[in-house]
């Protein structure tokens, strides 16, 4: 599992987002507060303050985890 924080502050970038953790096969979780959402939901992504930076926690390991933090290092804070 990895923690990362990410902005995605536009409409934009939520859907080339969510466009790019879905061509993956893993778990994502993004977590404002205590809300916890599924990070391949665009409508769940819309739901959270998205001013602000957020919480996304990768449950992978290893080299498939760094592929992933490698395709989405553009949203990285």
């Amino acid at each position: 599992m990895k923690k990362v924080k990410i902005l995605v502050n536009s409409i934009e970038k939520v859907k080339d987002f969510v466009n790019t953790i879905s061509k993956h096969d893993a778990e994502f979780d993004m977590v404002s507060g205590r809300y916890v959402i599924d990070a391949k939901s665009i409508m769940g992504i819309f739901s959270l303050d998205l001013s602000e930076p957020i919480d996304l926690v990768l449950h992978a390991e290893g080299e498939k985890a760094d592929k992933i933090l490698d395709d989405i290092k553009d949203y990285i804070v």
